[in-house]
């Protein structure tokens, strides 16, 4: 696996909530959530899809109930192994899915439309205007 897009060792991901890295996909950042399972890693974009603007990890791990990951605003829940929200204003919906792959004990990106930037919360950095804005002041 290529070194550039290891994100974390599996070791580092919790039982009972999340880890929160940051991947890239051109100028935007994108906030991923990473989900132990029985047999495995998930990885979700990191928001709700009843209200995308949401987050389910706000930067401290997202909160599980019955082994379901939930959105704190909406009470929705979501199977950690499917995305799929089982109850709440999004049932039916799915969480986005980013692909992950475990080896040698470590948790690597192989989702081809972005690159790991770092672990945790994004940035406010906005890298879209490509000017440097100088006041004077």
């Amino acid at each position: 696996m290529d070194p550039d897009r290891r994100i974390v060792d599996v070791e580092e991901v919790p039982d009972d909530s999340t880890l929160l890295f940051t991947v890239r996909e051109g100028f935007d950042e994108k906030e991923v959530l990473l989900v132990r399972l029985a047999d495995g890693i998930a990885a979700w974009r990191n928001y709700c899809p009843h209200w995308t603007d949401v987050r389910l990890d706000k930067g401290s791990g997202a909160e599980f109930r019955g082994g379901e990951l939930v959105c704190t605003r909406h009470a929705a829940t979501f199977e950690p192994g499917t995305g799929e929200c089982s109850h709440g204003p999004c049932e039916g919906a799915y969480l986005e899915e980013v692909d992950v792959a475990v080896e040698d004990g470590a948790v690597y990106l192989t989702d081809d439309d972005y690159e790991f930037d770092h672990v945790g919360p994004k940035s406010d950095r906005d890298l879209s205007s490509g000017r440097i804005g100088f006041s004077g002041n």
